[in-house]
């Protein structure tokens, strides 16, 4: 009995540890969140101003780009998964590879062959362990994107699109990500980034009015200089939105981990109380009976 109390005893003690570290876990994922959901705000009115720009030229000119325009000399799609660096944040990262792996199965069917690229250290050790080539990856602070690495991706996949058939060029670019709606709401999403077919955010014009715009240098021009930002506002919203709801999935699976700790105290605190019990009945019984083989002789 003696031995059952340190057993349990131990379990308790190791318990309590970890409920410490996933209370410390809970409190840095909600001191963090309230700046991430900040920065998904800041970075908005940017997003919507330069998708205002890129519509009115898509709308208002007939020029075709190489980003507006479908590319029918290669079946290669370059698909982006973005996923967390550290665990202890639920399914977040789990949510958003498989919705990956249901959006390659969509695209395979459709005779596509998929460029893989990740970013944050889940996304790439599920390709890596799987044997599975990646075009790019990048690892670091996936819960607090910065802009230099945000447009390093969008370099990248923006160089691929527009690269030879013979130097490994896409002709479609997807992104897998997780839309932060709320902090309990985080729903993965899948968008087409390139080439461009529906642009947001312009009213259709009045078939009475002639639209009064005016390109300069030219909307060509205006194109190759608005679309490589248009790109690099979109990633990095992406992962700004992708780094909301890592850290409300942790705060939340952190919140769990802590209750579920209490439980394990609390039933392990009981077995302890029981095993110490059985233990004084036994004692006292070992008296009684020791007293009464005395009095017996």
């Amino acid at each position: 009995m003696a031995g059952q109390q340190r057993v349990y005893k131990a379990k308790i003690k190791s318990t309590q540890s970890l409920k410490k570290i996933f209370r410390a876990m809970e409190l840095i994922a909600a001191s963090r969140i309230a700046k991430a959901r900040e920065r998904v705000a800041a970075a908005a009115p940017y997003s919507r101003a330069i998708t205002r720009a890129i519509s009115a030229v898509a709308n208002h000119s007939d020029v075709e780009h190489p980003l507006t325009s479908e590319r029918l000399d290669t079946q290669r799609v370059a698909v982006l998964v973005i996923t967390a660096d550290r665990g202890m944040a639920g399914a977040y990262s789990a949510n958003a590879i498989r919705e990956a792996e249901r959006l390659k199965e969509r695209l395979e069917e459709a005779g596509k062959e998929i460029v893989q690229y990740a970013t944050g250290r889940r996304g790439v050790s599920y390709y890596t362990f799987r044997h599975r080539e990646l075009a790019g990856r990048w690892t670091g602070d996936s819960d607090g994107p910065t802009h230099t690495v945000s447009n390093e991706v969008a370099r990248e996949l923006l160089r691929a699109f527009t690269a030879p058939v013979e130097e490994g060029g896409v002709s479609e670019l997807h992104v897998v990500y997780t839309h932060f709606t709320s902090m309990v709401s985080q729903q993965p999403r899948v968008v087409r980034m390139l080439p461009l077919e529906i642009v947001e955010g312009v009213a259709e014009p009045d078939e009475d009015m002639e639209p009064l715009y005016d390109f300069e240098p030219n909307a060509e021009d205006v194109l190759d200089a608005l679309l490589p930002r248009y790109i690099e506002s979109r990633i990095y919203n992406f992962m700004l939105q992708a780094a909301a709801s890592e850290l409300a999935n942790r705060q939340s699976a952190m919140n769990t981990a802590v209750s579920n700790a209490e439980d394990i105290v609390r039933q392990y605190t009981r077995l302890a109380n029981s095993a110490r019990q059985s233990e004084i009945t036994q004692e006292i019984s070992e008296i009684v009976s020791g007293a009464d083989a005395l009095a017996a002789s």
